[in-house]
């Protein structure tokens, strides 16, 4: 499957990524945080960037996902990635995820870049729920996907390995049918 562009906003696109995105990799690396919940290397070299770039190829084409990159028209910069993760599409959901480099946080950028992947996955892929887990700790996070029209379903206790220790999750869904996707508008 391709990862397709998308528009966000009038200032964003999604993107598969590029080698060319590796300065992105290399601050997102140097995160307290971003290293922990994803597959981005803890340590940045060369070698782990494109290894971390190459296995968003391979979720695409082997069907586990679309990671996307959000990328400012203006000025061609990446500045953090967007995914949904589609491994449980047979059962009517899939999951979607997003980071921001340090530098890009604070404008917005999170929710216009979740909202054009909310769009696209409820209206042409026709899923039917959406979800996704953020840290009660994580006020942004919880704040872009309230502010995309997430619903918050409940905490669950021990849910994900983030580093050495198990540690709890809220819930958020979207379903396509509900007021505030922004497929029914």
């Amino acid at each position: 499957m391709d990862v397709p562009r998308l528009t966000a906003g009038d200032r964003f696109v999604l993107r598969a990524w590029e080698l060319g995105d590796l300065p992105l990799v290399q601050e997102a690396s140097s995160d307290d945080y971003i290293p922990l919940i994803t597959t981005v290397p803890p340590t940045y070299s060369q070698a782990a960037g494109e290894a971390f770039v190459r296995r968003q190829w391979e979720r695409a084409s082997t069907g586990g996902g679309y990671p996307f990159v959000i990328v400012r028209i203006e000025d061609g910069r990446p500045l953090g990635m967007v995914g949904l993760w589609v491994r449980d599409r047979s059962e009517g959901r899939a999951s979607l995820g997003y980071w921001l480099a340090g530098s890009a946080r604070g404008q917005g950028v999170a929710a216009e870049a979740l909202r054009a992947v909310v769009r696209w996955a409820l209206g042409d892929l026709r899923i039917p729920r959406l979800q996704l887990y953020v840290e009660p700790w994580n006020v942004a996070s919880r704040r872009t996907a309230e502010h995309v029209g997430f619903q918050r379903e409940g905490l669950l206790r021990g849910w994900q390995q983030v580093g050495e220790e198990r540690r709890d999750m809220i819930m958020y869904s979207m379903l396509g049918a509900d007021p505030s996707s922004p497929a029914a508008g």
